[in-house]
């Protein structure tokens, strides 16, 4: 059949099984935008900024698994979804964005609103492209969903001139390309070679990354660890792969993670990495990480082998495929000293939140409590970020949505409108510091708009905390342009965009409002109180080995 551009993408769209997609108008996309207003099936939501749409495809993308879309038009619409694509780059997630641009005839002339995007695009995308002929439109819908599920998932930027929106070709419809995960790189050699180094180790320990939850593998992760009696620690983007109250989990790796999880690398004689780059918020000096261990890597990219850390073996390919090899050759283990070690870490690891003020554990605490650690948790970048990593315990992938790569400030409260419009049944908060808060709080207004029925709590302590924990630490206490103390009220400012807002000021409060929010059929922002010089604790300082790790006591006294 005959079909505009504009009607292609469409089209695609609904090939793919399509059925939100976020994104903001302009001239050059009118022609796509007069067709999404003739098809209903497709809901799209139309942000406050194209910033909001690119971070809401995002936590779609991360709540649902499937491939998250967002739109917007030429030039500065385009360029405003940049820091959203390089978010979903540096975590892996797919997300397509669709920008539309100035016609052909008007390319490389300055034009108005005029910018090469898929340029600016190709070092944050799996792949970038501009169509600049109609009939190789559709294929160029199609190719950018295979590209952005397939292998690591990635985003990926299509590019479309508005005279091809209105261009007119035949279409015909197919069906989507199976994306299969990726078993050819596996060598039977590198199976075998796991195997024996798992089977002869005495003390394993196991890291769960991104990698693992992207390849659906929390079955095999969970029955690895338990045959092994191998404790599990994980990355931010591995959270909910080892349940949170599994008997095995020591917590989270690096930086701000537990005392005893960063203790275990160092004693351990074979670190299993499942779908980890060993970033250097987990491994602060490569040099000296888990020196002692033998270190088998297994990733789907072969570039993330021996790029961060040397390891001793590795497999390249499906994590969820590659642990499946491997499982049934494993041999069930039991070393009562290792145990023991495993538990004196936990007990080390075990910390106590205090009710005598409002503090980020005790919000997170109570979170956690009131929703029975089954809510999906976004967050914006910083203290409140790292509380919510520590505290709240997931149970599953894909519940923790966060910026962990880029650490993109002001990327929470659009990803928490994207993962609710992906998982509607769940209960969606986004936790955020009153610093990120105000870069992208304009969103409340798309929230509000569309009734989406999400809980804001803005933990705020008046200052960017987590600068602030580094200017006390490292900086002489010289606190350069990071004292928020002004006069905006984001209680009123969130009931002008409106929705329902609360201050709080104590525990018995925060425990109110939020079983409150929980009842309300509408967006919620919960303003928390806090003091300005609360930590995040532990703490390894950057570029530390894992072992240098200091707690709040060691924090409280660092200059005394």
């Amino acid at each position: 059949m005959q079909l505009n551009g504009s009607e292609i993408i469409i089209e695609c769209l609904k090939e793919q099984g399509v059925d939100t997609v976020f994104g903001y108008p302009g001239g050059a996309i009118l022609n796509l935008y007069d067709e999404i207003y003739k098809h209903p099936e497709i809901r799209h939501i139309l942000t406050s900024h194209e910033q909001g749409a690119s971070h809401a495809a995002d936590g779609y993308a991360r709540a649902t698994g499937k491939v998250g879309v967002c739109l917007a038009t030429s030039g500065p619409g385009a360029t405003n979804l940049v820091t959203g694509i390089a978010t979903a780059f540096m975590d892996s997630i797919p997300l397509v964005a669709i920008t539309a641009n100035v016609g052909t005839g008007f390319l490389g002339k300055d034009s108005f609103q005029e910018v090469d995007i898929a340029g600016v695009t190709m070092p944050i995308t799996k792949y970038s492209t501009i169509v600049k002929d109609v009939t190789k439109l559709a294929d160029a819908i199609r190719r950018a969903f295979v590209i952005a599920k397939s292998g690591r998932p990635g985003p990926v930027l299509v590019d479309v001139p508005k005279d091809v929106t209105g261009a007119v070709c035949e279409y015909t419809r197919k069906e989507p390309e199976p994306v299969l995960p990726v078993t050819a790189t596996i060598k039977e050699e590198d199976i075998q070679n796991a195997i024996a180094m798992i089977n002869k180790a005495k003390k394993p320990y196991i890291i769960v990354g991104g990698g693992a939850a992207i390849s659906d593998a929390q079955k095999e992760v969970v029955e690895l660890a338990h045959k092994l009696q191998a404790p599990v620690c994980d990355t931010l983007m591995g959270k909910g792969t080892m349940p949170g109250d599994d008997e095995l989990y020591m917590g989270m790796l690096g930086m701000h993670g537990t005392k005893g999880a960063n203790l275990l690398v160092g004693k351990c004689d074979l670190l299993i990495v499942l779908g980890s780059r060993f970033s250097d918020r987990d491994v602060g000096s490569p040099k000296d990480f888990a020196k002692q261990a033998k270190i088998l890597q297994i990733d789907v990219d072969p570039a993330e082998v021996n790029k961060n850390v040397i390891v001793d073996a590795s497999v390249t390919g499906d994590m969820k495929e590659v642990l499946l090899r491997i499982l049934p050759h494993v041999q069930a283990k039991e070393n009562k000293e290792w145990d023991a070690e495993r538990i004196s870490k936990q007990e080390l690891s075990a910390v106590s939140v205090s009710r005598d003020s409002l503090n980020g554990p005790f919000i997170i605490s109570k979170i956690n409590e009131l929703t029975n650690s089954d809510a999906l948790i976004c967050t914006d970048v910083g203290q409140h970020q790292m509380w919510a990593a520590q505290y709240y315990k997931y149970k599953e992938p894909r519940t923790l949505i966060s910026s962990g790569g880029l650490g993109t400030m002001g990327y929470g409260l659009g990803a928490c409108i994207g993962a609710k419009m992906g998982r509607p049944e769940k209960v969606v908060v986004n936790i955020a510091g009153d610093g990120c808060f105000r870069m992208n709080l304009n969103e409340l207004a798309t929230a509000s708009r569309n009734q989406i029925p999400i809980i804001e709590v803005v933990i705020n302590n008046h200052v960017l905390g987590m600068v602030r924990q580094w200017q006390t630490l490292f900086y002489g206490k010289r606190y350069s342009s990071t004292t928020l103390q002004d006069e905006v009220d984001f209680v009123k400012v969130s009931e002008g965009l409106g929705c329902a807002a609360v201050r709080v000021t104590t525990p018995e409060e925060f425990e109110d409002a939020f079983a409150k929010a929980l009842k309300t059929d509408g967006p919620v922002v919960i303003e928390c109180q806090i003091d300005s010089d609360l930590k995040v604790s532990p703490m390894i300082p950057s570029g530390k080995p894992n072992d240098v790790i200091y707690d709040e006591d060691d924090m409280n006294n660092w200059d005394k």
